[in-house]
């Protein structure tokens, strides 16, 4: 009876903790890095009391997020910044799936796990590994294992890139494409990117859409090379939305008068979203991972992240 008691109110301290956290990474001072280490110092301390719940909060935050950050871009920019992204996201995706996959079966990892490392780097981390796992059939423990260390390099992306984008003195523009290729998933791009600056942010967030349409490609790929079924492709629609709204803010009349809140607004739900994702993320995941895999993810992030910069420190502007 005084176990019950006693541990009764450790949960109920935790959810308390958790809510005020999460409130308070609604707070205009607090920024994406700073809310994605509350969360990571929950998840070691307390755990999240909600994961499942948090899991599926994130996945449709991020897309109403990134819908709405499309109100602060105007068409021009957008097409400016796609097109100058499409070559570096083509050849990128090609060098980092061909890669992944060889280095992986040059180490016997197993074939799904580095299907899905590899797709998760060349694409868009968390949501490209949820988009080929049901097609190549992954199970639970293969898709955690991907799926923990592409939020494990994402939290270091987002603390990491900003102070070496302006050490090495990259413009806006330069960052924007660097992150927007380098960093897996779409919430730590954009979050890295906002820290930087809003050019920045227009451009990674444009680019890294764009590049996460090739999740569709991919899959038909994977599907037709595998046992898989269309049936099992899924199609971001979301991100058909977030050109409406960029479509919206530079020709609707009246649009402009509200954009800047709902960008603020989406910039308030991006910050959440990053507290919840580490919240996720304990010691613990990393133990599961194991050290093949997290070799492999961690060996063609960083030749990406350095054969990009070395190309964007050369070419942009």
């Amino acid at each position: 009876m005084s176990s019950f008691n006693a541990a009764k109110p450790n949960k109920l301290s935790a959810k308390f903790i958790f809510f005020a956290l999460a409130l308070l990474c609604l707070l205009p001072f607090v920024s994406a890095p700073l809310a994605l280490g509350l969360g990571i110092i929950m998840a070691q301390f307390l755990k999240n009391p909600y994961p499942e719940k948090s899991s599926k909060i994130v996945s449709w935050l991020l897309k109403v997020a990134v819908i709405g950050l499309g109100f602060g871009m105007s068409v021009d920019s957008a097409l400016s910044a796609g097109r100058e992204g499409f070559l570096f996201t083509v050849s990128s995706i090609l060098l980092t799936l061909s890669l992944g996959l060889l280095i992986g079966k040059l180490l016997g990892i197993d074939k799904k796990i580095t299907q899905l490392i590899s797709v998760g780097t060349a694409i868009c981390g968390g949501s490209a590994i949820a988009a080929i796992a049901p097609i190549i059939k992954a199970d639970a423990k293969q898709i955690s294992v991907a799926v923990g260390i592409v939020f494990v390099l994402n939290a270091v992306a987002l603390f990491a890139f900003p102070p070496i984008g302006h050490l090495l003195e990259m413009s806006q523009h330069q960052f924007g494409l660097w992150s927007a290729i380098a960093i897996h998933d779409t919430s730590s791009v954009v979050g890295a990117a906002d820290v930087y600056g809003h050019e920045a942010l227009q451009t990674a967030t444009t680019v890294k859409l764009a590049r996460a349409l090739w999740i569709l490609p991919l899959s038909l790929v994977f599907t037709m090379f595998g046992s898989g079924n269309l049936k099992n492709v899924k199609i971001p629609y979301f991100i058909g939305l977030f050109i409406l709204a960029i479509i919206a803010n530079t020709y609707l009349p009246g649009v402009d008068g509200v954009s800047a809140y709902i960008v603020e607004t989406s910039k308030m739900a991006l910050t959440l979203v990053l507290f919840l994702i580490g919240s996720t993320l304990s010691f613990s995941t990393i133990k599961t991972v194991g050290f093949k895999p997290l070799a492999l993810a961690i060996g063609i992030w960083m030749f990406i992240s350095i054969l990009a910069l070395i190309v964007i420190l050369n070419t942009a502007a």
